[in-house]
């Protein structure tokens, strides 16, 4: 890849650049906390510098990022303590939150996701909200196409629920 025929710290900046908002918005996606989202962000990227050489061309680094974020947000939800809550309040500028009903949607689906088992989540995180394709998601997840089909039809179902159940 041209990027890493590269100057490497520029190259690795160019990188970060394009790519930090999506590794952060997985990561928040997928705990809760933006201090956290942030911890974990920075750790993906230490490690892309630590093992830019090995990223392989096949794969690509849009995929290698996801599968690595996905890794670190499993290592910390196994780190958290059974019953510890998850807040999904968004930090969201007064400013930027004059439509209150798309603020209300925002946290009822943040509030719906941490409902789901980690790999539910990831799963219909990585396919339906970052819009990835089935193979992609299977890749990332280190599992089949078959079982990422299952996972989001069992997410959806379940956030179907608490939607209706919210609803009372």
């Amino acid at each position: 890849m041209a990027w890493q025929r590269a100057d490497r710290t520029a190259a690795f900046e160019q990188i970060m650049l394009r790519h930090e908002r999506m590794v952060l918005r997985v990561a928040l996606r997928m705990l809760g906390r933006l201090e956290d989202a942030q911890d974990l962000s920075q750790e993906v990227f230490l490690r892309l510098y630590k093992h830019f050489h090995q990223i392989d061309e096949e794969r690509g680094l849009t995929s290698w990022l996801y599968r690595t974020t996905m890794n670190a947000c499993f290592d910390q939800l196994r780190g958290r303590k059974p019953m510890e809550p998850i807040n999904w309040e968004p930090p969201v500028p007064a400013a930027q939150q004059t439509d209150m009903e798309q603020a209300e949607r925002r946290r009822l689906m943040a509030e719906g996701l941490s409902i789901l088992a980690e790999r539910e989540r990831a799963a219909i995180i990585l396919r339906d909200i970052e819009g990835l394709d089935t193979a992609e998601v299977a890749a990332i997840l280190g599992t089949s196409e078959v079982t990422v089909r299952s996972q989001v039809s069992t997410a959806k179902s379940k956030l179907k629920a608490f939607v209706e159940r919210r609803a009372r």
